[in-house]
């Protein structure tokens, strides 16, 4: 079984217009938010969701980083007493803390977790006999293997480290029920683009892909999949895959998601 997960929802219309085509969770984050609005905002977006069987994660504390159209330059912390009463007031089913993981490609070398903030949470909530998933926003671990391969086949990829799986290990037992990965999915994606015009220089001319290949080529410090997918934009938005070579870099995409998935999995 899977859901079909709303991340980072900006805002009320935008989670009720995930809810209503059929996104079976979804998150709203007003973590930028003071303290209170957050928790009318989310509490708002709970009581339409639950209504129809959908389920809720908040944010809270601020993370460091970029993703999509989040960004911090700095991180803020959970309150771990913020946390029992921003769950107690809004019922919200999850919550993204804040505790030392961060958006982006380089969440530091060495990024330790505060696991003190997951366990202390944790602890409130079960004497008060309430349940919330905690999520770990910002977890990539950012394999140094496929950072190599990429750097290798023509990237730039400088100063990028992520959380050691040793970390997000001892985090699980501290009350983290949720961890979210996104930049490995995108390196291990951008490092099979490389291969696959490499081991296949033809496409680089092909009239349909090969201008994936010249944004490789201009972007060579990118990582995100997305920048150089302008040229199948069809294909991304809707799914089409007019022909063999299309269905190459969506092979590409696929296999990149099953091997960072699968293997933290």
């Amino acid at each position: 079984p899977i859901v079909l997960h709303l991340d980072h929802g900006k805002d009320f219309d935008s989670c009720v217009a995930a809810i209503d085509g059929g996104y079976t969770s979804v998150m709203i984050d007003g973590s930028s938010l003071p303290l209170e609005q957050n928790i009318e905002l989310t509490r708002e977006v709970v009581k339409y969701a639950h209504a129809r069987g959908v389920s809720v994660e908040g944010e809270l504390g601020v993370l460091g980083g970029q993703e999509d159209h989040v960004f911090a330059a700095t991180s803020t912390y959970t309150n771990p007493l913020d946390a029992v009463k921003f769950i107690q007031e809004t019922e919200v089913d999850a919550l993204a803390i804040s505790y030392g993981t961060q958006h982006g490609a380089n969440k530091g070398k060495d990024a330790k977790l505060r696991r003190e903030i997951p366990i202390a949470i944790k602890e409130c909530i079960n004497r008060l006999g309430i349940f919330c998933a905690l999520v770990s926003h910002g977890s990539s671990t950012v394999p140094q293997y496929i950072v190599r391969e990429i750097n290798d086949l023509g990237g730039d990829i400088q100063n990028a480290y992520g959380i050691s799986k040793e970390e997000l290990k001892a985090a699980i037992p501290c009350g983290i029920s949720k961890i979210n990965v996104d930049t490995d999915i995108r390196l291990a994606v951008t490092r099979n683009f490389r291969e696959l015009f490499r081991d296949c220089p033809e496409l680089k001319d092909d009239p349909k892909v090969g201008g994936i290949w010249k944004l490789l080529d201009e972007k060579r410090d990118a990582f995100d999949p997305r920048a150089f997918l302008a040229p199948i934009m069809d294909t991304v938005m809707y799914g089409n895959v007019p022909d063999d070579d299309v269905a190459c870099i969506v092979d590409c995409i696929e296999r990149g998601v099953k091997e960072v998935v699968g293997t933290l999995i």
